[in-house]
């Protein structure tokens, strides 16, 4: 069902656009100006005191974000440090080997789920709005939920160590070492990592939603900097990568807490479909790493070599490839799993191939260096380290993709020195280099040239001295993850120069943390452009402000600083858009997704305390299952749910004081908007497409099992009940349709009809659910691996009935309340955009579960 042909003239832009020469040249007088500037500066200000710490702007929550995920960083880089003391020399006991075991699956795990993917997400909440000329992302309160969730996470998950609780089956978590591991370790990587996941997805979300309707007007997608671009791909990695492996999670921990056999091969279980789901996350994890550090690169190349980037469209379209290329690459960590012989040359040829559009990238840096200026700074140096650290490990990489030499060097050393040269370069040295450029944008001072090309040497020098000799032990034959070896087997030199090696990288460490927290107020203000880069966070503001940028301006180019005369002075006097806060209200503006047109005003939210709540709720509703405490965790996730529903209830969409605002050069927006012009239906499609990705990797998982098992499912098998199965599917799409109906009725005005309507959707959606578990029930879970997905598919489904349940009743007391009406309908499009996704999962399990089962 669509809105009208005819737009609704309430919720188009009015006024002029594109804004004419002679407007923007006309001067702001000097005292409007400074009321202007007086009341944004009032609106945006961060809270003082303890009340700081409710603030929820991108500028403090990517602060805290980046400074967390480095914390963790240094910690998993102590347990490494701790390991090679361990392996310096042959036969020694500084640790023993459960301690050992502990230590190198958290330094895994937090370098991976703590530091690498929360440190692109963190960098890009923090310099994304100032790239986009943006007062906000537009869900400030979802980044800093997101934020609380990673830091209750990622605190529960690296505090089991104090307790010698922590996770020891390898940051992978391979059955059946991880299903039958006694003690809590396993739970607590699955549950605590799973909670810090949808921090991770929650931040994709912003970020994807941020880049695609908050950018300056007229910044078109093919004027975005190259920076943005990679958000984009990366945040769909995430948004594909991430949901496999929870359902790989969710599956391990029902085993693990109620002993439905996924992984057991004597009750029908297959521990592989654990390595195809960890996998299909592992291995693009990689290049979601390894594609933020190349932005960071595309935004400090251009600026060295002053001069525009070479080859834009091609790094674009390289960028996209990659993302593609790489989930199709994850059978390359399982070629000595025994998969035929065919899969192998597959998946091998595009291991390989992968290489051309990571080289297409390159080279576009190469070829900008070459035509430019080149300045030589500080930031360059890391980058160029990365780029000869990261082509090392790519060229072991391509090695690695031959299935034969696979096969020779798998589970040794030389995998651990390919691994962190890839990671290192890939990664750590780019962020570093990306720290030093950033640093004045976000501190407004400078860090010291002096120490940071120490802090160059020693680690760039400690690295080489750690990881090369490590191809040399892999090749002699050392596997990984040992605590300890015996002597006399060549081992021993180059395990001592590696631990030797780790302690200069500690020392390059010490140097460049202490130039970060070393006191700096004696140091003078940097200069507003010190770099003289040419995108739009180089016109922030000395002192800073919190506004973020002072108007928003009108962007013609990819590097405005370059090409649009005065844009700097208009800016800073207020002459392009959005430059007054005359409501006494956070706004940002929303911009169409293709073209960069002018949308609406979006208002955003203030400092809160909800989200604290939220996410300690949420890290209850994980947490508790740890130890078995069902009871507390389902009451956690009860109040959690509350809190949100608070949240949504109390912020968005809801009814704003007046249609329009004068957003400056003669334009005025609508203040409200629903459907796919919206900020929440896109944040709703772009999560749905993440649930939906979790969903068909269960799917994937029963015909995984039907393809390897002899016997699935079982000749004797007891079957869901059909009838059952087809009332849940009837209820579940006359739901969908009523929910539907129901948004049309309101739009058209006919609001008794619509709650009705609700209503009855709402009851038809529980009755579906109680027809679901009514068909399951007489199947024993424990008893083999078909009755058991059986009933994981019906919990997934009836886990978002009541999350559809809970929208339609959400709609309906929006109603009732006069928070949603004919004009202001946008929780209607929104759940309504739920119900599409939903009711395609309900269907396809009921005809899984239904006619399929008893096909096969």
């Amino acid at each position: 069902m669509t809105r009208s042909a005819a737009p609704d003239p309430r919720r188009e832009p009015r006024g002029t656009y594109p804004p004419e020469e002679e407007m923007l040249a006309e001067p702001v007088p000097p005292e409007l100006a400074r009321a202007q500037a007086a009341r944004l500066r009032e609106v945006w200000q961060a809270p003082k005191g303890w009340r700081y710490w409710s603030a929820v702007n991108n500028t403090e929550v990517g602060k805290w974000y980046s400074a967390t995920a480095f914390a963790f960083m240094l910690l998993a880089g102590i347990l490494a440090l701790v390991m090679r003391a361990q392996l310096a020399l042959p036969e020694n006991d500084l640790m023993s080997s459960d301690r050992f075991n502990q230590f190198f699956t958290m330094h895994g795990s937090a370098m991976m789920f703590l530091f690498a993917v929360p440190m692109f997400e963190a960098i890009s909440i923090l310099l994304l709005p100032g790239m986009l000329g943006a007062r906000d992302m537009p869900f400030p309160r979802l980044s800093a939920f997101g934020y609380w969730c990673f830091v209750i996470g990622g605190v529960f998950v690296m505090g089991s160590l104090l307790f010698d609780a922590a996770p020891r089956a390898g940051w992978f978590m391979y059955p059946p070492l991880a299903t039958e591991d006694p003690g809590p370790g396993s739970d607590i990587w699955l549950l605590g990592l799973s909670f810090i996941e949808i921090a991770s997805i929650a931040a994709a979300v912003e970020l994807i939603v941020g880049t695609l309707k908050c950018r300056p007007p007229g910044m078109r997608v093919n004027l975005m900097p190259l920076y943005a671009w990679y958000v984009l791909v990366v945040g769909g990695m995430i948004l594909f990568a991430f949901p496999p492996l929870i359902a790989g999670d969710f599956l391990f921990e029902l085993e693990r807490s109620f002993d439905w056999p996924f992984f057991d091969p004597e009750r029908g279980g297959d521990p592989l479909l654990w390595q195809h789901l960890f996998w299909i996350f592992g291995h693009p994890e990689v290049y979601i790493i390894f594609l933020p550090s190349i932005a960071i690169a595309a935004m400090i190349v251009p600026t060295v070599a002053q001069r525009p980037i070479v080859g834009y469209s091609w790094i674009v379209l390289s960028a996209v490839g990659t993302g593609f290329l790489s989930f199709g690459l994850w059978v390359h960590h399982m070629y000595t799993t025994g998969l035929p012989e065919l899969s192998l040359g597959f998946f091998s040829a595009a291991s390989e191939g992968v290489v051309i559009p990571t080289g297409i990238q390159l080279f576009a840096f190469l070829a900008t260096l070459m035509v430019g200026r080149i300045r030589m700074i500080l930031p360059m140096l890391w980058i160029a380290g990365a780029l000869a650290v990261f082509t090392m490990g790519g060229l072991t990489g391509v090695m690695l993709a031959l299935a034969p030499f696979d096969s020779q060097v798998h589970d040794t050393y030389f995998v651990v020195a390919h691994l962190h040269y890839t990671l290192f370069g890939g990664m750590v040295f780019p962020v570093i280099a990306g720290i030093y450029y950033y640093y004045p944008f976000i501190a407004k001072k400078m860090l010291s040239e002096r120490l940071g090309r120490w802090a160059f040497w020693l680690i760039f020098t400690g690295f080489n001295l750690t990881f090369l000799p490590m191809h040399y032990t892999g090749l002699m034959g050392m596997p990984r993850r040992v605590f300890t070896y015996p002597g006399g087997l060549g081992w021993d030199v180059p395990n001592l120069v590696s631990s030797l090696g780790s302690a200069v990288i500690a020392a390059g460490f010490a140097v460049f943390v202490w130039d970060l927290v070393r006191p700096k107020r004696d140091q003078p203000p940097v200069e507003r452009n010190p770099w003289r880069g040419g995108t739009l966070e180089w016109t922030h503001e000395i002192p800073a402000e919190g506004w973020g940028i002072r108007s928003i301006p009108y962007v013609t180019s990819r590097y405005p600083l370059w090409d649009q005369a005065k844009l700097v002075e208009r800016i800073d006097a207020g002459r392009f858009y959005l430059a007054d806060a005359e409501e006494g209200l956070r706004e940002t503006f929303v911009t169409s997704v293709m073209d960069g047109e002018p949308v609406m005003v979006q208002r955003v939210g203030k400092p809160t305390w909800i989200t604290h709540i939220a996410a300690l709720f949420t890290g209850g509703a994980f947490i508790f299952p740890t130890f078995h405490l069902y009871t507390p965790a389902i009451l956690c996730a009860g109040l959690a749910l509350a809190a949100i529903l608070y949240w949504l209830w109390t912020l968005t969409a809801r009814p704003p004081e007046k249609d329009r605002k004068d957003v400056g050069l003669g334009l005025t927006l609508p203040t409200y908007v629903s459907g796919p012009e919206s900020t929440g239906w896109w944040a709703m499609w772009i999560t749905m497409l993440g649930d939906a990705t979790a969903f068909a990797s269960l799917v994937f998982g029963f015909f995984f099992y039907w393809t390897t098992g002899a016997s699935f499912p079982p000749e004797d098998a007891l079957h869901a009940g059909g009838g059952a199965v087809a009332i849940a599917a009837a209820g579940y799409a006359v739901s969908w349709a009523l929910t539907l109906s129901a948004r049309g009725l309101n739009t058209r005005g006919r609001v008794i009809a619509a709650r009705a309507a609700l209503l009855v959707a709402a009851l038809l959606t529980l009755v579906a659910a109680l027809a679901l578990i009514a068909a399951i029930l007489p199947l024993e879970p424990t008893s083999h691996v078909y009755p058991a997905l059986i009933w994981a598919l019906a919990v997934w489904i009836v886990a978002h009935s009541i999350a559809g349940f809970v929208m339609q009743i959400y709609c309906l007391a929006g109603s009732l309340t006069g928070k949603l009406t004919p004009r202001y309908d946008a929780d209607l499009w929104n759940i309504s955009l739920y119900w599409h996704f939903f009711l395609i999962s309900a269907l396809v399990t009921c005809a899984v579960i239904g006619p399929v089962a008893r096909v096969l």
